[in-house]
């Protein structure tokens, strides 16, 4: 099982924050049961460059070995300690369907190629995709220029049905180690933006050509639940309201 935590924190409670994401990546490794996790930053809707950073909002990406592990964190002092500092948090459950990739030299989500097998699994309704790529210095400013039609797309996409319901940058610092976390309707509407929409299919087909990354990931999940909202939001309900 894999959860997403995003909490939104008052602007007087930033620095707390600050502390918590140094404290808490050793508090992380004693919680039984939890196999992976990233601590990360978010950035601001429709953007995903290194000065876009939103330092109200925070996120933990975890992978667990049992629902119950999962379950038993939620009344852990690290998830109560953010439960006190955030004004907002939104929890989703995801099962992952897909991913090809590495994250940190691991492959967190097990290696389940994305192709007709693992599509097929994937049953009707809301799709997250999560993806994490490390940065070749040399290439980061190309890539930050590249990204920005595909961020100004999806900001465009956000009132359109078939459009995510949630899409912003993470990542584990501003610089170099950027990545992005959706949720979409469904699986159509996954593919329609990643294949049909211009600013997208380049930054696909330019990848093997320039080298943007030393290590990339790539994995989508079925959303089994989703507890709460951010900025007002609930991402599994139409319209978000």
């Amino acid at each position: 099982m894999v959860t997403v935590d995003l909490w939104r924190v008052p602007t007087r409670r930033v620095g707390g924050a600050l502390v918590r994401m140094a404290l808490d990546r050793a508090r992380l490794r004693r919680v039984p049961g939890l196999t992976f996790a990233r601590l990360v930053g978010t950035g601001v809707p429709g953007a995903f460059g290194p000065l876009d950073a939103e330092p109200r909002r925070w996120g933990l990406v975890a992978v667990w070995d049992s629902q119950r592990a999962a379950e038993a964190f939620t009344t852990s002092a690290v998830a109560r300690a953010w439960a006190r500092a955030a004004e907002e948090h939104l929890h989703l459950r995801l099962r992952p369907v897909a991913a090809r990739g590495r994250w940190s030299g691991r492959e967190p989500f097990g290696r389940l190629a994305p192709g007709r097998r693992a599509a097929e699994e994937v049953p009707p309704g809301p799709v997250a995709v999560l993806t994490r790529a490390r940065l070749t210095p040399r290439r980061a400013v190309t890539f930050w220029r590249a990204a920005r039609p595909v961020a100004a797309d999806l900001a465009a996409l956000a009132a359109d049905p078939a459009g995510p319901r949630l899409a912003i940058g993470i990542g584990e610092a501003p610089i170099g180690l950027q990545g992005t976390f959706s949720v979409w309707p469904d699986l159509a509407a996954v593919r329609a933006f990643a294949y049909g929409r211009p600013a997208h299919a380049a930054v696909v087909r330019r990848t093997p050509e320039i080298g943007w990354y030393t290590e990339e990931l790539f994995a989508r999940f079925t959303v089994l639940a989703a507890h709460g909202t951010l900025d007002g939001h609930d991402p599994l309900r139409p319209g978000g309201q």
